[in-house]
């Protein structure tokens, strides 16, 4: 079933969304070389608990941390660790939500640590680029896919690949909730875009192959030829009009 938001419920969404977007800058702000994925998923918990929400991915499906901090060639579901140290050169992904009002928001970014190889800074550009080119048919009375088939078309214009096994999805008073927002197929299919939606549209994007495996630990998702993956994410509401990105601040997205 579709979940659509009246006008109180996005102005409770709105609330969450700002606080996860604040999460997500604290976050970009943290990483360095020598910082522990566990120090930057305590600075996304603090921005989230001082604002009196509550860390959505925490104990999500026994998920240990606030954040989930992914590097290299870990694509999504990296678990924060003490012993996890980022380096000069890395590209740290972090996917983050709050809780509050009854409400989630979800968001996610690639930042780099330092100065990043030419291919890397490209892989992050064209990843958050091919989020605005699949909004642009975030539109009333289009379809999901048309969503999903202008992301791969970019992606895949620029050389890389879209994930296939993990996609987007909606949100709201579930974290997860209807329909599944894939980053590749044709248009024209799936669902119609009805005002009051709200979706959160993350293309996760390989330098390599789209094939991906998940490790023992049941979370961190890897790349299967080890190259390099960025994810970009925002929480996006369906309007009579152009899109609204929920996860901003102040009209600013990261």
């Amino acid at each position: 079933m579709i979940n659509i938001k009246t006008a109180k419920e996005l102005g409770l969404m709105r609330i969450a969304c700002r606080i996860t977007a604040l999460a997500r800058k604290a976050a970009a702000d943290a990483v360095a070389p020598g910082v522990t994925t566990d120090e930057i998923d305590w600075a996304v918990r603090r921005v989230i608990e001082k604002a009196g929400a509550v860390p959505s991915f925490l104990g999500y499906g026994g998920f240990p941390a606030s954040a989930c901090i992914s590097v290299n060639n870990e694509v999504i579901h990296g678990i924060p660790s003490k012993k996890r140290i980022v380096h000069e050169g890395d590209i740290v992904k972090v996917d983050v939500g709050a809780y509050i009002g009854g409400f989630h928001g979800d968001c996610a970014c690639t930042i780099p640590c330092g100065k990043v190889s030419d291919e890397a800074q490209r892989l992050i550009e064209v990843t958050r680029q091919s989020f605005y080119e699949g909004i642009r048919f975030a539109r009333e009375g289009n379809r999901v896919s048309d969503i999903s088939s202008a992301v791969q078309a970019y992606v895949e214009a620029n050389g890389f690949s879209v994930v296939r096994d993990y996609v987007g999805h909606g949100v709201g008073a579930q974290l997860h909730e209807s329909p599944e927002v894939p980053n590749f197929g044709k248009p024209g299919h799936g669902i119609r875009l009805q005002r009051g939606m709200t979706l959160a549209i993350e293309p996760m994007v390989n330098a390599g192959t789209y094939q991906v495996h998940r490790l023992s630990d049941g979370w961190t998702v890897r790349t299967k030829d080890g190259k390099l993956s960025a994810h970009y994410e925002n929480t996006v509401a369906i309007t009579d009009g152009d899109p609204e990105i929920l996860t901003n601040i102040d009209g600013e997205v990261l």
